[in-house]
């Protein structure tokens, strides 16, 4: 009978040790740090082209994601955002509709909610931001670009791309709205819905926290200026 209480509070031991290395991994292990300062990728023009380069200024924008959940009992919408953003836009304001998005990058090490507990959830567990720092979204058609643009005038866009989430990439429409403020700067938003099952995105098992909502929603306010 000894034999057997000790053979059930060693198992019991080990379960306990367990299940505090998941707590610890998922929910209190501190969240990742950013490896670098983050920088657009170039794009690539003739050397001849009118376009004009603007970049995102990461100081002035501000990007977003949104889903609901019931903590404790209570309908609650979770806002996750980050300021590490980074991306060129190219545009010839002669003819706007040649213009060009490059990759839009963010790192999502820097996606923070208001509760530590679920950011480190996010970046150890959903994200894994250790293997997988930066999301990036790389645009593939702009539809909407007029001829000309009026000054402080908003122009509606749709843009359409690849969005990386981890490993996953999932093709997702952004619906933009964009404002030129002469030749040397561009204002706007622009706004998606996307599935976290899209993306393989797995909300992790922890009490108080029930009906993850399967839609996320992702928006971004930028501002981009004139390479100096």
């Amino acid at each position: 009978m000894k034999d057997k209480t000790l053979l059930g509070g060693i198992v019991v031991m080990i379960v306990g040790a367990i299940l505090i290395g998941v707590v610890w991994v998922l929910f209190l292990q501190p969240a990742q740090t950013p490896s670098a300062v983050l920088t657009a990728v170039p794009i690539t023009l003739p050397d001849n082209s009118q376009f004009t380069i603007l970049e995102i200024v990461p100081e002035e924008s501000l990007v977003t994601f949104t889903l609901d959940e019931t903590l404790r009992g209570l309908p609650t919408t979770v806002v996750g955002q980050s300021r590490a953003v980074a991306g060129q836009i190219a545009i010839d304001f002669a003819d706007p509709t040649t213009a060009q998005i490059g990759p839009i990058l963010i790192n999502a090490r820097t996606l923070l909610t208001e509760n530590e507990f679920r950011n480190n959830a996010i970046q150890n567990f959903i994200l894994q931001t250790e293997a997988y720092e930066l999301i990036t979204f790389t645009p593939q058609q702009i539809s909407g670009l007029p001829a000309q643009f009026t000054a402080n005038g908003p122009v509606n866009l749709t843009i359409q791309g690849d969005l990386t989430i981890r490993d996953v990439t999932q093709p997702v429409t952004f619906a933009a709205t964009v404002t030129a403020n002469g030749r040397t700067e561009l204002t706007g938003s622009a706004t998606a819905q996307i599935s976290r099952l899209d993306f393989a995105l797995t909300i992790p098992d922890a009490p108080g926290v029930a009906n993850v909502s399967e839609e996320v929603g992702l928006h971004i306010d930028f501002v981009a200026r004139m390479i100096p």
